[in-house]
């Protein structure tokens, strides 16, 4: 008996440790408000690079004191040890290395010649105008047959921006499209881990909510491709086509190839990088040691976003840890009175998990039992909460300022993420065509 009012005592305690609920989230809050809100501060005082002032990781940092201050009941050396574990975790590191590889290719591609030659025979086949739908198009085919949206940024952002910078477009625009078109997949795809994790948790069936999605992306990716056509032409200066060697292009072709046929993505970036190396030798557009600077150069760009991806997994372990995401669960899931409520509630659940998490599929895996649930009560169909659930959590986090593909993005085009923002059409589209969707019951799918 005194062996089991102990064991209740020590139960007690623990969840008192873990229950700090909204101030959980205060650590993401600080960051946010120092990143991005001295982003937005100094942009509107025309103050040159305003994100630049309060550094990404910098404002992670003070995220990170706020965390280890929160929460006197526990150790500090517990504190440490579970952000430390969620800092070193493998999906963590494999992001960092997808990192690398990526300003690794970039920066090889570019020393043998492929930069100025994927541009060239861009610019000689494509119309300016047509480049960045035509980019948003081509993220849209790949990101469906592979299943990833970081596959996708990876494998195309390196080429998408070199054609953007060569074209004299806004690469802002350009990344907007990369990140749209790879979300775009991401969301539909029959092999995405998000997509399953839906279908799986929901109940539904994985056609079912193939057919669900499709019709609110459709409209959604119609509009950015109409906007992307308006303003992706936008650029400055005199735009000619130069010469250009398709053997310097191969890298680029490789890379796409390879990422179709489902390779891992590190894999294929590191393909990517050795086929650089072997047609600059070949081909003599450049020496082994420029092209081993050239590597190390584009590594080295990527060392930022990598110590923020690192850092942002180590504050998310501690939000979890202090019970953050089982009190916003239970505060929004007490708000839903109405079906059309019900479905509100369960895609902002969705989303803000996603967003506060920075993981599409864990804020899935944690929504769908709940979201099952209340569409039991309020006779929502599995195919339709299926189909909420991946929305969201897929368009809140592409418009993140620390998500993997928006730093990635920042990083190679060297833009702010309130200027990705501004251009990204297909995210907000699919919000506005989902939200239109329940407030008007246009899907209104019952058991």
């Amino acid at each position: 008996g005194k062996l089991e009012k102990k064991d209740e005592r020590t139960s007690k305690m623990d969840k008192q440790k873990k229950n700090l609920g909204a101030a959980a989230f205060l650590p993401l809050i600080v960051f946010l408000a120092c990143y991005v809100g001295c982003g937005i501060t100094f942009t509107l005082m025309g103050v040159t690079e305003p994100f630049g002032k309060f550094p990404r990781h910098v404002a992670l940092l003070a995220g990170c004191a706020v965390a280890l201050l929160l929460n006197r009941k526990m150790n500090v050396a517990d504190k440490l040890n579970i952000m430390t574990t969620n800092m070193g975790n493998s999906g963590v590191m494999m992001i960092v290395l997808i990192y690398l590889m990526a300003g690794g290719f970039q920066g090889a591609a570019a020393a043998m010649g492929g930069k100025d030659s994927v541009v060239n025979l861009c610019l000689h086949f494509i119309p300016v105008k047509l480049l960045v739908p035509g980019v948003f198009l081509m993220c849209c085919f790949i990101s469906t047959s592979i299943g990833t949206s970081m596959g996708t940024i990876a494998a195309m952002a390196p080429i998408a921006i070199n054609v953007a910078q060569g074209a004299h477009l806004n690469v802002a625009v350009v990344g907007a499209a990369v990140i749209g078109g790879s979300y775009f997949g991401d969301n539909l795809s029959m092999i995405s881990d998000t997509t399953i994790s839906a279908a799986e948790g929901c109940g539904s069936e994985m056609k079912d909510k193939f057919k669900m999605n499709f019709f609110i992306a459709l409209p959604a990716a119609i509009v950015a491709i109409i906007l992307y056509s308006i303003f992706g032409g936008v650029g400055s200066g005199a735009i000619e086509a130069g010469s250009y060697n398709i053997i310097e292009v191969l890298p680029y072709f490789i890379v796409l190839i390879a990422a179709l046929m489902g390779v891992n993505v590190a894999v294929v970036l590191f393909v990517g990088i050795l086929a650089s190396g072997i047609i600059g030798l070949c081909v003599g557009s450049c020496g082994f040691f420029e092209w081993i600077q050239a590597i190390g150069s584009g590594m080295s760009d990527m060392f930022s976003i990598s110590i923020v991806a690192i850092l942002v997994s180590g504050i998310i372990g501690l939000v979890r840890e202090y019970g953050g995401v089982e009190w916003l669960v239970g505060a929004i899931s007490s708000k839903i009175k109405s079906r059309r409520g019900a479905e509100y509630g369960i895609g902002l659940m969705s989303g803000i998990l996603s967003a506060a998490m920075v993981n599409n599929t864990i804020a899935i895996i944690v929504t769908c039992p709940i979201a099952k649930e209340i569409g039991e009560k309020y006779k929502i169909a599995p195919k339709r909460l299926a189909s909420l659930v991946d929305i969201f959590a897929c368009a809140f986090i592409a418009l993140m300022p620390h998500d993997g593909g928006m730093l990635m993005i920042t990083a190679l085009a060297d833009v702010s993420p309130l200027n990705v923002l501004k251009y990204s059409f297909y995210m907000f589209g699919l919000i506005i065509a989902t939200c239109v969707t329940i407030q008007f019951g246009l899907m209104d799918k019952k058991n």
